[in-house]
């Protein structure tokens, strides 16, 4: 293998792990537990919340089908993530890098920078919206406040990479408890919420379906988790020239990988949910966040159901998830730009430069618009379809890279997988250019 500098150099193999010699299997699925959490909450941010609500509102529970697939892909394409971390001990910028012309290195570092600042964008507009919900804050003010969330990132890590993963995975459990109550309180019937896990030929059939189905899936399978899941993998610490342990290295990575994709499915899945049970009966006239806040308060619409303290976890929670994936957006930033461009910026320089260049299109537009809230939830709607551009350029790449026998020995893609990624990611492709002529 080509010698590279270490992707995330902070982190990279800061956490020991135990030996492949060692017996128990708890406390090895703890210490490779967490670079999972941080790429599953790229699976619940604030666009996977708009899509979420939307598609239960409208079509009650029938959407689910969708968002299992969704996740059932998403494993597979953070499986190959995971193995070129492990076994080629490089990022998948850096893996491109080496591979193409600079001209294309810069294009592909350009258009996944925008990617990046369309995640973070998601993050920020969550964040204000649930500040405006919790505490009145005009969503200007509290835009400029996230400028100051990379205290947080900076704090976390001055103690290590596990600080933030246990922060990460604490977040996601009190996020998964507050939808776990408000659904559970709003006793949606089970007997509908499987049938809505079947995948019906209808989804196809219904325009007005298929383009949420989009939207979903759009929102679920995004380049920085790819990224990220590449770097991550390299941060626990293990003798990676004996092939058991790099054998159990990806065993644990993809039980981790898969057990908090599953859980990101479970709050996905509530949110939609809770918008299937308390919102269908509207005609689906969930237009915001601020509806879904108000609606949770109004006993005309929820029923009994209805309660200040409802709307307050509602918010609570987007505003928990906005901060959070600040984090991730911000180390998949410094990925990118580390491993295509081999430029090095201290983690608070990179983090203030990919908020100052997110939050001034944000500004602008913002007061181009009033600060309308609705329109910046459209903002969410327009990132996804940045992301969306920039996936192809991340799967597929990724897939041959992963396939190429001289970069990864014996742990190359076999012909089935091989085809597996190439018409996934294909359909991805063919969707999200869809979802792209259907919202423009």
């Amino acid at each position: 293998m080509t010698d590279v500098k270490k992707s995330l150099d902070e982190i990279n193999e800061s956490v020991q792990v135990p030996s492949v010699y060692e017996s128990s299997f708890v406390q090895k699925f703890l210490a490779y537990s967490g670079p999972g959490a941080l790429v599953a909450v790229g699976y619940m941010d604030p666009g996977n919340w708009l899509t979420s609500l939307s598609g239960g509102s409208q079509y009650r529970y029938q959407l689910l089908s969708v968002l299992l697939i969704s996740i059932i892909v998403a494993m597979f394409m953070q499986s190959l993530s995971i193995k070129l971390g492990v076994v080629a001990r490089q990022d998948l910028a850096q893996a491109i890098a080496l591979k193409v012309p600079k001209s294309v290195r810069y294009g592909l570092w350009f258009l996944n920078e925008i990617a990046m600042m369309a995640t973070d964008l998601t993050g920020v507009v969550g964040t204000a919206i649930a500040l405006r919900l919790l505490f009145g804050l005009p969503l200007i003010y509290g835009i400029l406040l996230t400028v100051f969330d990379v205290l947080v990132v900076l704090l976390f890590l001055r103690f290590g990479i596990r600080r933030i993963e246990f922060l990460v995975l604490s977040a996601i459990l009190v996020v998964g408890v507050i939808f776990g109550i408000e659904v559970f309180r709003a006793h949606p019937p089970v007997a509908s919420i499987l049938n809505g896990l079947v995948p019906t030929a209808d989804i196809f059939q219904n325009h007005q379906k298929l383009v949420l189905s989009l939207g979903i899936m759009g929102a679920t399978i995004m380049p920085h988790n790819i990224y990220l899941h590449s770097s991550l993998a390299q941060s626990r610490r293990y003798d990676h020239n004996d092939p058991a342990q790099v054998n159990e290295a990806l065993r644990f990575a993809n039980w981790d990988s898969n057990v908090h994709l599953v859980a990101a499915f479970i709050i996905n899945a509530l949110l939609l949910v809770l918008g299937g049970t308390l919102f269908f009966h509207t005609n689906g006239q969930l237009a915001s966040f601020q509806n879904v806040f108000d609606g949770l308060k109004n006993s005309n619409i929820v029923g009994t159901l209805a309660s200040p303290l409802m709307s307050w976890l509602f918010a609570f929670a987007l505003l928990i998830t906005g901060m959070i994936s600040s984090i991730t957006s911000t180390l998949s930033g410094q990925i990118v730009m580390e491993g295509y461009l081999n430029i090095r910026l201290p983690l608070w320089q990179r983090r203030l430069l990919t908020r100052f260049v997110t939050l001034i299109p944000i500004l602008i537009i913002g007061f181009m618009v009033g600060f309308n809230e609705q329109d910046f939830e459209d903002m969410i709607v327009y990132a996804q379809i940045a992301l969306s551009i920039a996936l192809p350029f991340t799967l597929f790449p990724m897939i041959i890279l992963t396939s190429n026998k001289k970069l990864m020995g014996k742990h190359a893609n076999n012909k089935l997988v091989l085809v597996v990624g190439l018409v996934l990611a294909s359909i991805i492709t063919i969707l999200n250019l869809q979802l792209i002529i259907s919202t423009l």
